[in-house]
Formats: structure tokens, sequence, C-alpha cells
């Protein structure tokens, strides 16, 4: 399956994919660790405000007045969030592939971010998303930076969909938001182009760990429903 061609063909329903031991073990290890992530969040977020770094010279910002674009970053990210959330109520292939994606991006971003502290862009509005912000803490976080969650959630949307008028849909959003980031002066060129990348190949790997022992990529039957050939 290419990355824009559509899967469906290669899917498999929740009450198949329920009758393997290894998806159960894995969608329980997948939603404790979601859970724990996003507890780690705001403890995480408010720490890294307390580091200093350079400012970058970031010649396409410079090139950018400053505008507040909250609340289409909002509308883009959150409506392909719900996309998602429909698709994945039929699809286990979609659920897993991306909370292990989401996990293993999103810690990846804290390595990163800690490893390489940047201060904010100058002129940067702070983005305000008010379902985001409920895991970041009590004050706005501005140096959240290499790479952008933003440009990586939803890219990873679109990698985890499997329908091509779907993945059209989040790869537009994709660039869109990456664009208003900029816009708005909430990351670097750099973080919004990084992102995409890094968020592919930590994408392949969560993928391999979530569907590994339980789905092979074709579709299963179950019991009830197989007839002999």
């Amino acid at each position: 399956m290419g990355i824009l061609h559509p899967g469906e063909k290669e899917d498999i329903a929740w009450r198949v994919a329920r009758q393997s031991a290894a998806f159960r073990k894995k969608l329980v290890i997948g939603i404790v660790a979601l859970v724990l992530l996003l507890i780690a969040f705001p403890f995480f977020f408010q720490s890294i405000e307390q580091h200093t770094g350079p400012v970058l010279n970031d010649w396409v910002l410079s090139q950018l007045p400053a505008r507040d674009m909250s609340l289409p970053i909002f509308l883009i990210i959150w409506s392909t969030g719900f996309l998602l959330l429909i698709r994945a109520r039929h699809s286990p292939v979609i659920f897993m592939t991306f909370v292990y994606s989401y996990v293993v991006v999103s810690l990846s971003r804290m390595v990163s971010i800690s490893l390489v502290p940047l201060n904010p862009p100058e002129g940067l509005i702070p983005l305000i998303d008010p379902l985001s912000n409920a895991f970041y803490g009590r004050t706005f976080i501005t140096k959240d930076l290499f790479y952008s969650g933003h440009t990586s959630t939803i890219f990873l949307m679109f990698l985890c969909l499997r329908r091509r008028g779907d993945k059209l849909f989040a790869l537009a959003g994709s660039f869109a938001v990456g664009l208003l980031l900029l816009i708005q002066h909430i990351h670097y060129t750099v973080d919004v182009l990084a992102a995409p990348l890094l968020t592919y190949l930590f994408y392949r790997i969560a993928k391999r760990i979530a569907l590994s022992k339980w789905y092979n990529g074709v579709p299963v039957q179950s019991p009830k429903n197989s007839t002999a050939t």
C-alpha cells in the first residue's frame, strides 16, 4: 500500500482483532502508555519553559508578519482528529497504529526538545487551543520547538488514515497547519520542515511494533463468517 493509496482491502474488524491474545495485550500496553504520556505532558512542558537557548536567524519568518492563526489551526487539526476517531471506531489497525505512533513521536519530541533547547522566534503569538492546552499546564508553552508537535500530529493522522480521500484531506491540512504555524511565528521553519520527515521515520517503527503478531496486512475473517472452500 502506497503512502497515498487507500487500504480498505487490508483492514480487519475489531471483533476479529479481539480474538488475538497478542492484540489484547498490545491494546492494553498502548492505552496505558498513552495515559502515562498525557499525565507527564504538563510536568514536561512546564519544565522546558525554564530552559534557555538561542534565537535562530530564520529568513522565512522575517518575511512573514506575525498574525494570530489559532482558530484555523485549531479547526484543521481537530476536524482531522475527529475524522480519525470515526475511522478508528471501525478499524483497530488505525487505532493501534496511531496510538503507538503518537507515543513514540511524542517521546522523540521530548528527547529532541531537551537536547536542542531553543528560545521562541521573535514575534511569537501564543497559540490558543483549549483542547491541547489542557495538557500543557497553567501557562502558554513557547519552547516546545524542535520539532513541531502540531505539524507532526496532523501528519501522523495522514499516515494512519487509510482511505484516499481521508489521506488527501489530512495531507492538505498538514501543509496548511505548517504554513499557519509559521505565520503565527510559533515555530522556526526547520521545526516545521523536520516534522514530517521525523514523524514518518518514527511512524514506520511504531507501526511495526503495534501490528506485529496479530495483523499481517491481509483481511481476516472471523470463524463464524468464514466458509470452507
